[in-house]
């Protein structure tokens, strides 16, 4: 799966525990009529990919959704989602996937020789 939109923040590589477990989030806001602001973690040395950019550029980040349950001390189960990045594409200014411009139609020529009764012997 993957998001696109532009980054609104960066956090810093946390480390947790004695394993050294590392954390780093980045927020990324997509460009549609109701933007939304998505938190994507990335763990260990994925952090690392965040390190060559900045909080405005328009990127792709390749995700991974993760879920997971947990049964606190009174018994109850809970259940986590998180959602996980694994790869960071940079993204042109203004290119969302879409087509390529087209050239004004001032660009194209009219066809003036043409002749109506001239029939091509294409099947359809």
């Amino acid at each position: 799966m993957e998001v696109q939109g532009k980054i609104k923040m960066i956090g810093d590589t946390q480390t947790f525990g004695s394993n050294g477990f590392r954390k780093r989030e980045v927020v990324v806001t997509t460009e549609e009529q109701y933007p939304q602001h998505i938190m994507v973690e990335f763990v260990q040395d994925k952090t690392d990919l965040l390190n060559s950019y900045q909080v405005g550029q328009n990127v792709k980040v390749s995700i991974n959704l993760r879920g997971r349950e947990w049964v606190n001390p009174q018994g109850e189960t809970k259940y986590f989602n998180s959602i996980q990045g694994w790869r960071v594409e940079s993204l042109q200014e203004g290119a969302s996937g879409s087509m390529p411009p087209v050239a004004p139609t001032e660009a194209f020529q009219p066809a003036n020789d043409l002749n109506e009764e001239d029939h091509d012997d294409l099947p359809f």
